[in-house]
C-alpha cells in the first residue's frame, strides 16, 4: 500500500470517528488489531455496540465505495467482532455492523456518508 493511500485511510477514519462523536456515539477503540484482521472503529451507540469499516476513496464514487465492503469482506468483520466479543466477554450485547465512506473531490474536500445497520451479522 502506498504512504499516500495509508496517509489518506488515516485521515478518513480520524474523519469519521470524529463524525461519529458528533452523533453521540463514544468512541471506546480504534484500529483494534485481531488475529484475523483489524477493526477500524469500535464504539457505543447508547447501549448498542457498532463496529465501523470506514471506506475512503477519491472521487465521486460513493456508492462504489459503499459497495466495496463485499459479501467477502463482511464475513471477515463478522468474524472479526465474534473475536473482539469473546476477547471482551461481551456475550449478550447488541452488536451492529455501520459503515462510514469517505470520498475526498478533487480540491481535497472529504464527503462523510454513514450507514448504520449496512449487515448484518450472518
Amino acid at each position: 500500500m502506498s504512504q499516500e493511500r495509508r496517509r489518506l485511510g488515516a485521515l478518513s477514519e480520524e474523519i469519521a470517528a470524529r463524525f461519529l462523536r458528533s452523533r453521540g456515539y463514544r468512541i471506546a477503540e480504534r484500529n483494534v488489531r485481531l488475529r484475523q484482521g483489524e477493526i477500524d472503529i469500535v464504539a457505543w451507540d447508547g447501549n448498542v455496540l457498532v463496529f465501523v469499516e470506514v471506506r475512503s476513496r477519491k472521487g465521486d464514487r460513493l456508492a462504489e465505495t459503499l459497495e466495496s465492503v463485499n459479501s467477502r469482506k463482511r464475513r471477515r468483520l463478522a468474524s472479526l467482532a465474534q473475536a473482539y466479543l469473546q476477547r471482551y466477554r461481551l456475550d449478550g450485547v447488541t452488536c451492529r455492523f455501520d459503515v462510514v465512506a469517505v470520498t475526498w473531490d478533487a480540491s481535497g474536500t472529504p464527503r462523510v456518508q454513514h450507514l448504520p445497520a449496512a449487515f448484518e451479522l450472518a
